[in-house]
């Protein structure tokens, strides 16, 4: 009697550290043959870690991946993709300017007698192998043209003529439409009855759980569970995602908040039926002077979109923006906005910043016309961001460094002190904690607490729900881009913004 074949693909006691921090810790992990496999967890729970192990870009672990049974150590991502383990990122690496047959044979463009590409057999090929995912589409046509759900599915074509027996998606239904899920769902299970492998990792619980054979929950570097997805629900992933308690987590600021009541102030910003297509409908939400109004959502959900388009950033479809009662006229983008009384910090601090220049610059370019008609000055410049340097508690406290010399945490309160000079009536905060340290974020919550008591109306749109929890007096939730839920007056722990989101 023959013995069963191994997994797949199977990892034993796999750790990663990065300068002394462990993002992986002791894992074992067994994707099977014809299975999807759901990989959830929070940020930094380890997910992308593991996944970038099994992809060959990260070589120097501790631990054991075996492939069919066998061990393996792949040392790059082309390693990988011979080994058959192809990967479908967050961020599309479409060329939009290519066509669609050049997106799904890159890299591998057939080529005739003489070795140049023959445009006639890549073009058959595409289509050919496009219509095997069920998608019938020109070859011709620019990729940058088409739907964000059929680009990704240019690129899943991509991967899968490369030979992949293992697929990797990494949130891939955080942009899509619901007809866009559909059709992706339908394609993995065609994956599926065919053989391939898929490991599918997302923030939307719901849809990890309805595509998935079995599950996997990741928290703190570590698999604290893996069960069939049919026998477990939300909750169950919740709990052991956020921990259900039974641990103190590393940030107080993370355990639940009473909210207080919807303030009696006057609102400053009134928000009507904002849409944009594709992106967010029917958005409606208002905001009072001296309140931070959180708006929490997984990646795609349409809220850092939403906050663009107050900012004039992104021009919307449809609806009325009114701050302190006034129309508010966003269609010259920022300086539209600022005029209206609407401030942005983005979620990218590089396309606000201007890393090469000395920080009391990056600082003063907001109020240049109220210090300045025809000459800088630039003594009055150090001296304003001297205040504001010193106010915000900004490290290193010198403000002739260049602002791509500060942390990341430094350089986020370099640009919420743009606009400390001239206060904004509606300030919008984009992601305003990502990638910082605990000491940094308990800085932004000081800075943000203190303009609300200036009377400033605050808007924070952040995925991270200890981000909002940390700020919010009141959460609106956004899910596939529509505004689902808020919460104001009661107790909100991060399990009920995961279970509304």
């Amino acid at each position: 009697m023959s013995a069963d074949p191994p997994p797949l693909l199977e990892l034993r006691g796999v750790s990663k550290r990065f300068a002394g921090v462990t993002a992986l810790d002791g894992v074992d992990f067994t994707l099977g043959r014809g299975e999807i496999h759901g990989l959830v967890g929070e940020n930094g729970a380890g997910k992308s870690t593991l996944m970038k192990i099994i992809a060959g870009v990260y070589a120097d672990y501790e631990g054991e991946m075996r492939l069919d049974g066998r061990p393996v150590r792949l040392r790059s991502p082309r390693e990988a993709r011979d080994a058959g383990i192809g990967m479908v990122h967050q961020e599309l690496s479409i060329v939009p300017a290519l066509s669609v047959a050049e997106n799904v044979l890159l890299g591998r463009q057939p080529l005739n007698r003489l070795g140049m590409v023959s445009w006639r057999r890549m073009r058959e090929q595409a289509r050919a192998q496009l219509r095997e995912l069920g998608i019938d589409l020109d070859p011709t046509v620019p990729a940058g043209s088409l739907p964000i759900g059929l680009q990704q599915m240019i690129e899943l074509a991509r991967v899968l003529l490369s030979g992949a027996r293992i697929v990797i998606l990494d949130e891939p239904t955080s942009a899509l439409s619901p007809p866009e899920v559909e059709r992706l769902f339908t394609l993995l299970e065609r994956l599926r009855q065919s053989g391939r492998s898929v490991i599918f990792i997302s923030h939307f619980l719901d849809d990890v759980l309805r595509i998935s054979d079995n599950v996997t929950v990741f928290r703190n570097g570590r698999r604290v569970g893996t069960a069939p997805a049919r026998e477990v629900g939300k909750g169950w992933l919740i709990e052991r995602m956020i921990g259900g308690g039974h641990e103190r987590l590393e940030e107080s600021y993370t355990d639940a908040r009473m909210l207080p009541p919807r303030p009696s102030t006057p609102a400053v910003l009134e928000a009507e039926g904002l849409g944009v297509a594709g992106l967010f409908e029917g958005a409606s939400l208002r905001v009072h002077a001296g309140e931070v109004v959180g708006i929490y959502g997984f990646m795609g959900s349409g809220q850092l979109e939403l906050a663009r388009a107050l900012s004039g950033k992104l021009p919307l479809d449809h609806g009325t923006v009114r701050v302190d009662g006034r129309p508010a006229r966003l269609r010259g983008g920022t300086p539209a906005a600022k005029r209206a009384g609407i401030a942005f910090v983005p979620e990218s601090r590089r396309a606000m910043l201007f890393a090469p220049e000395p920080v009391y610059r990056n600082i003063s370019i907001s109020i240049l016309e109220r210090i300045s008609r025809l000459l800088l000055h630039p003594r009055r410049e150090r001296e304003i961001a001297e205040g504001h340097v010193r106010r915000l508690g900004v490290r290193p406290a010198r403000v002739d460094l260049p602002v791509g010399q500060l942390s990341g945490g430094n350089q986020q309160k370099v640009a919420l002190a743009r606009w400390l000079t001239h206060l904004p009536r509606v300030l919008l905060l984009s992601e305003p904690t990502r990638g910082m340290d605990v000491g940094a974020k308990d800085d932004v919550v000081r800075i943000v607490r203190a303009l609300r008591e200036q009377g400033i109306g605050i808007v924070v749109v952040s995925s991270e729900p200890e981000t909002v929890l940390a700020l919010a007096d009141r959460i609106l939730v956004m899910r596939r881009g529509h505004l689902a839920q808020e919460f104001a007056g009661e107790a909100v722990g991060k399990d009920r913004l995961l279970e509304a989101a």
